[in-house]
């Protein structure tokens, strides 16, 4: 089997090859392209190449752009580093793909699939469309700065200085690191939306905390769990049993 790889890491591109190696030893790996331009000089001309596998970050761009420029009747394996939640919609949309450090395991399998489905002549567009839509969604900008009035002055915040924001008879308060606090006019809502989910977790419907801000967890009575957080909050915050096994995830992530 002639394969062609798509990685603009080396680490990440030497494993998958000797992955595939240690799977099957007849595996040739004919090239390793790490730019969506030499991607696009290279399928540019005929392969031999029978299965793709391509990263979807790449040092000049999304891999997608090199299916805009010239046409692959390979089919593509994706790797990717989104988390599982992402990956259920390329699912959907029935692409193949590995979460990267690639496992062996799903390797095989999808080596295993690739051979079943050995008929497959390209990625269908409108499956790459979809999947396109995911990654664009999921590499929206989010907010750096909040403009706070305090007194006769307007304040820019940057949002990593934040450790918590809660709701205060109606008002969303804005803690910073350095314990200081400022009135963000706007609605929690809002915010959840505005804020890097990396980063930020609502963790109740008063309440979104900074990942770095939480000093520990403890557990609370029917599997809810309460935060201890950096500055010192002057109120029990407490994560629901129906989100505590998400926010636990979101923690080690």
């Amino acid at each position: 089997m002639k394969i062609v790889i798509v990685e603009d890491e080396q680490a990440a591109s030497e494993n998958l090859t000797y992955l595939l190696k240690n799977l099957n030893p007849n595996i040739e790996v004919l090239t390793v392209l790490d730019s969506v331009r030499s991607s696009v000089a290279y399928f540019s001309s005929p392969t031999e190449a029978e299965l793709v596998f391509m990263d979807i970050h790449l040092a000049d761009g999304l891999s997608f752009e090199i299916f805009d420029q010239v046409k692959i009747n390979k089919p593509v394996i994706f790797t990717t580093a989104y988390d599982q939640y992402a990956l259920k919609a390329f699912k959907v949309n029935s692409i193949d793909y590995l979460l990267k450090p690639v496992d062996e395991d799903e390797l095989a399998k999808a080596l295993t699939q690739f051979e079943v489905q050995s008929q497959l002549e390209s990625t269908p567009k409108v499956q790459m469309e979809g999947l396109l839509d995911l990654i664009k969604a999921n590499s929206k900008t989010y907010k750096t700065t909040y403009l706070v009035s305090l007194r006769d002055q307007l304040i820019p915040i940057k949002t990593s200085s934040i450790a918590y924001l809660y709701i205060d008879t109606g008002i969303v308060k804005g803690i910073t690191k350095d314990n200081k606090s400022y009135t963000i006019d706007k609605k929690m809502e809002d915010i959840e939306r505005e804020l890097d989910p990396t980063n930020f977790y609502r963790v109740n419907r008063q309440f979104i905390v900074q990942k770095d801000a939480i000093d520990n967890i403890k557990y609370y009575f029917n599997g809810k769990l309460i935060l201890n957080v950096l500055p010192i909050f002057k109120e029990q915050i407490v994560v629901s049993k129906a989100k505590s096994a998400a926010f636990k995830k979101w923690i080690n992530s």
